[in-house]
């Protein structure tokens, strides 16, 4: 007798998420960074900026694809984050971009991919990231108030982000020029053409700012201000608060 049992559905395929990770002379912070991101992702990509305490050295060491930023140019974090995305390869699906101070809480990536799997107009989803110690200085504590940003629709995120890579592509990446505010930037151009950002209630990063001085504060508030000033020239003011 013929077998007439239906054909076997086709096997589903998990989507592939890779990260970029940036830095300068992290050290044992970078170190932690990458660890954190082993078993959650597919592949690490770690951008460097002209780093001097063996960040480098550390990362290869590890098993991690290096990029050393070209240092002649004048250095923006977003050229480091687009020189890490240049090097995705064709696969990849969602990248997780974090900055080499801070660890990614596990749990994350699975978390946040499910909400980017479930939601095909989503860019960009976000959740909390934590101050490793807000208590260790009064500058620490306004780093970790300031991220507790609203749950859910967000208009922009923040240096950590899980971000669908076909939307970045769409819009080109960060502008390679902004010195600084060019995540809400970009969040805004992909806002433009009807893509979305989501935060979640969820964990997400560990950042460890090590601030103990006003001056430390002082530099952080003027480049903030500065992102502003420059996100309202460019018509994104609204986003940079």
């Amino acid at each position: 007798m013929a077998d007439v049992s239906s054909p076997a559905p086709p096997a589903l395929t998990s989507p592939i998420v890779d990260a970029v990770v940036i830095g300068r002379n992290e050290g044992a912070r970078l170190v932690a960074c990458l660890n954190s991101l082993q078993g959650q992702v597919r592949r690490v990509i770690y951008v460097d900026s002209g780093s001097t305490d063996g960040s480098v050295a550390a990362a290869e060491t590890m098993g991690i694809k290096v990029i050393s930023l070209d240092m002649s140019q004048r250095f923006t974090a977003a050229r480091a984050r687009n020189a890490g995305l240049a090097h995705l390869d064709g696969d990849c699906d969602y990248v997780q971009l974090v900055d080499g101070d801070c660890e990614v809480v596990p749990g994350w990536i699975a978390t946040a991919t499910a909400r980017l799997e479930a939601d095909p107009q989503l860019a960009v989803v976000c959740g909390r990231r934590r101050e490793r110690a807000p208590d260790a200085s009064i500058y620490n504590q306004l780093c970790d108030d300031e991220w507790n940003t609203p749950i859910g629709p967000a208009k922009a995120c923040g240096g950590d982000a899980l971000m669908r890579l076909r939307a970045l592509q769409e819009v080109g990446g960060y502008r390679n020029d902004l010195i600084a505010g060019e995540e809400p930037e970009l969040c805004l151009r992909l806002a433009r053409i009807g893509w979305g950002i989501w935060r979640l209630d969820a964990e997400m990063t560990l950042h460890d700012a090590q601030m103990h001085r006003f001056s430390q504060w002082w530099q952080r508030s003027r480049r903030a201000g500065f992102a502003f000033a420059e996100g309202a020239a460019l018509g994104a003011g609204a986003t940079f608060g």
